[in-house]
């Protein structure tokens, strides 16, 4: 979207040897040749490692930011930090600032103090620039990046900047939770007579602040721990689990959580002000488009579908282009635009039909927007459409009452793969706020019905009497579960999609011949997409003397590896479980003649509210059916409830290893004399 500056505060200090290459260095950007360290640095330089930074790759040791704003609101931001780096892995350590067309930088040097207390400084060769990639044809926004010399293991790096911020720049994101542990920390504001400010913190508890001078305030954290995810699996997004706080100065600084909010979505509608007028040419294409519609449902689907399939996401974002979209008429003359752009011409093109729509601003890691920090940061758009009174079309499923009392519709555009009415999994459950100066609020984005997803596999198979196993699939692929699909179908040529197929396959059938899969319905996206497998395994069973032993599960598996869980360590963050949907499957394998089910596992069915798991197998004449459904009924649960995601967990993977006993039947012998006998006896009666 390019509200990407949530992170400009982390850019001293999480830059890795992974920026080295970048760009090309430009001089001037580290002051004179023999700049002498700061007083500051030095004083920073003294502090001791302390012992809660053991096994840290690296300490902050000092962290200072002084944003000086101006009676028109404009801040100069200075930063002050001084990093010592613990482990080789951060040998490389770098600094960085960001900035824009509307900003300047008006200093950034950089020192390293050694082990053995050598002072080195930052040339103009060891600078930088950093810009973007990706989809992007115009990203104005740029990083400097330095990597002073001599920053090895023991060293302290010490950098400081100073910038002229944009004049639209009037929120100060501090990060105080890093991936690295912090001893000292403090944040100024310096504000003209008058202006107020207004904070808010996510994940930490509130700092009252001290004021220094009239109406220049001051806030101090010490020993903060790092936060490290490297060994935490199914977790939130970084982002969504740092603690931070937020600081307003502008039109957004004003009292109360609800009126911030409301101040914040005032804020969003103004940039959009006439940006989703409908042009004549707009206009046109949406008559031609919903003519002949029956119903609400298929007029919103085939304007939806041409904005998803018709403008091609593409960055073109100058200074607060940024946080404002280009007009309607102008994205939909030249076919393309980021994320707010999309929404912008879905809007008019909307409006056009007589459909009233609003922007949602969001962010893609859930969490990250909290309700009780107001902010404008976020790194994504998309739309939220109302829905008339009494529309309850079963396909639309992505909707939220708000507190006027309309029910909206919550759309991304930008998502090519999943039809309106749906969303993707990063998007349920988090939080947005509505750009409509009217109805402006926080709202939350709904988590979806299992049954709005999932997949229905069902399979026929042949099992040979030495073991190998031969059969075909249909797996049918509904909601985002096949938008997923849709993806990887896209984003690969014939080759590499056979070659993910068999991947996948061959990860649950040894002596795999894989022979051919064909989909269907790929461009329908609201409708369930189906791929046809085929394909045999020459040593599915196995066998144990007489009896073979089978698996029932012949595919897949609904395990969702969180190796620290299942060993019982505290977690302290919530569990990711993905999105709410249904998987079932269905399987049938014809028994080699003469075999039959001696012995099939036991049922399993846990239910543990967040998730149900149940499989049965039975015998049902020559043949081992099998039957499992697996419902994900939220997106996360908390980090309390732990014990009861081990349960079901164990259950699963348990139920899915257990084997089949079959037995041959016992083959007929001779006749005995006795039977013989009787038998010519009746013969001559």
């Amino acid at each position: 979207m390019g509200m990407r500056r949530e992170f400009r505060a982390l850019g001293l200090r999480l830059l890795a040897a992974a920026v080295l290459l970048l760009g090309a260095s430009r001089p001037g950007w580290g002051g004179l040749k023999h700049d002498p360290v700061p007083q500051w640095g030095l004083e920073a330089a003294k502090t001791p490692t302390p012992a809660s930074a053991k096994g840290a790759p690296a300490v902050l040791l000092f962290s200072e930011y002084l944003e000086t704003v101006d009676a028109q609101g404009r801040a100069v931001e200075r930063t002050r930090e001084a990093i010592r780096i613990l482990a080789p892995q951060r040998r490389h350590e770098g600094c960085a600032v960001s900035y824009d067309v509307d900003e300047k930088i008006d200093y950034f040097r950089a020192w390293t103090i050694t082990a053995d207390e050598k002072h080195l400084q930052a040339q103009e060769s060891d600078f930088v620039e950093q810009g973007e990639g990706g989809d992007v044809l115009l990203f104005t926004e740029k990083t400097r990046v330095v990597h002073p010399p001599g920053t090895d293991v023991g060293a302290t790096v010490i950098c400081e900047s100073e910038e002229l911020l944009a004049p639209y720049q009037q929120e100060k994101l501090w990060w105080i939770q890093q991936q690295i542990p912090a001893v000292f920390q403090a944040l100024e504001i310096d504000l003209p007579a008058g202006r107020a400010h207004a904070e808010s913190w996510h994940r930490a508890q509130p700092v009252k602040p001290v004021e220094v001078a009239p109406n220049h305030w001051r806030w101090e954290i010490r020993n903060m721990p790092e936060l490290d995810l490297e060994n935490q699996h199914a977790t939130p997004y970084w982002a969504a689990l740092a603690a931070r706080m937020s600081v307003h100065w502008g039109d957004t600084a004003v009292g109360g959580t609800e009126n911030q909010w409301r101040a914040i979505c005032r804020w969003q509608q103004q940039l959009e002000s006439q940006r989703h007028d409908a042009s004549p040419e707009i206009t046109a294409k949406v008559q031609e488009l919903v003519a002949g519609s029956p119903d609400f449902y298929s007029k919103l689907k085939r304007i939806t579908d041409y904005v998803q399939k018709n403008i091609r996401y593409f960055v073109v974002e100058r200074g607060i282009g940024g946080w404002q979209p280009h007009y309607a008429a102008d994205i939909f003359r030249s076919r393309y635009g980021d994320c707010k752009d999309k929404t912008t011409l879905l809007i008019a093109m909307l409006g056009a039909a007589g459909i009233r729509a609003h922007s949602l601003s969001v962010d893609h890691r859930r969490g990250f927007v909290d309700p009780a920090a107001p902010s404008r940061y976020g790194d994504h758009m998309i739309t939220a459409v109302e829905l008339p009174e009494g529309e309850n079309d079963p396909r639309l499923q992505a909707r939220v009452r708000v507190s006027n009392g309309k029910t909206l519709l919550i759309f991304d555009p930008t998502d090519e793969a999943t039809p309106v009415g749906l969303l993707r999994q990063e998007l349920q459950g988090g939080w947005g706020y509505l750009g409509s100066e009217e109805d402006g609020q926080i709202l939350q984005i709904p988590v979806l019905p299992p049954d709005s997803s999932g997949v229905t596999r069902k399979g026929v198979f042949t099992l040979a009497a030495d073991g190998a196993l031969a059969g075909d699939v249909t797996e049918s692929y509904l909601g985002i579960d096949g938008g997923s699909e849709r993806l990887f179908i896209r984003r690969h040529d014939a080759k590499e999609i056979r070659e993910g197929i068999e991947r996948r396959l061959g990860s649950s059938l040894a002596g795999l011949t894989f022979k051919g899969y064909e989909f269907h319905r790929e461009a329908e996206l609201d409708q369930p997409l189906e791929l046809e497998l085929h394909f045999s395994a020459s040593s599915y069973a196995r066998s144990a003397g007489s009896l073979l032993l089978v698996r029932p599960r012949v595919l897949g598996s609904y395990v969702l590896s969180v190796p620290e869980v299942m060993e019982g360590k505290e977690r302290l963050y919530p569990i990711e479980l993905g999105h709410p949907g249904r998987w079932r499957d269905s399987f049938d394998i014809a028994l080699p003649e003469g075999y039959a089910v001696d012995e099939a596992p036991d049922p399993v069915d846990v239910d543990m509210g967040f998730a149900r798991y149940h499989a049965v197998a039975t015998a049902q004449a020559g043949t081992l059916h099998y039957e499992c459904e697996y419902v994900v009924r939220q997106v996360e649960i908390p980090a309390e409830r732990a014990a009861d995601f081990r349960r079901l967990e164990n259950a699963i993977l348990s139920a899915e290893k257990r084997a089949a006993v079959l037995k041959q039947a016992t083959a007929p012998g001779p006749p005995t004399v006795s039977e013989l006998t009787a038998t010519d006896y009746r013969k001559t009666e």
